[in-house]
């Protein structure tokens, strides 16, 4: 599965799966940042990053973690 910024969710539920262990409420957006940059999966480039995209993934990561739709 290639991923690119536009996949928000599949980019949270991975990041998510990799950093078990992190409080979501402590991560910062530049943490997603450099997280998502270090997935293997991540094809697309670093530049089109924005604050938006960047907290679409939080949010989605963040909404998870709360409603636990699915297993870490």
């Amino acid at each position: 599965m290639t991923l690119n910024w536009e996949s928000t969710f599949a980019i949270a539920m991975e990041l998510r799966r990799q950093h078990k262990v992190v409080n979501i409420e402590d991560v910062t957006i530049q943490q997603i940042y450099k997280w998502t940059l270090e997935l293997s999966e991540f094809e697309d480039d670093a530049a089109l990053a924005n604050d938006d995209i960047l907290y679409a993934i939080y949010q989605d990561w963040f909404e998870e973690n709360i409603h636990g739709k699915t297993n870490p």
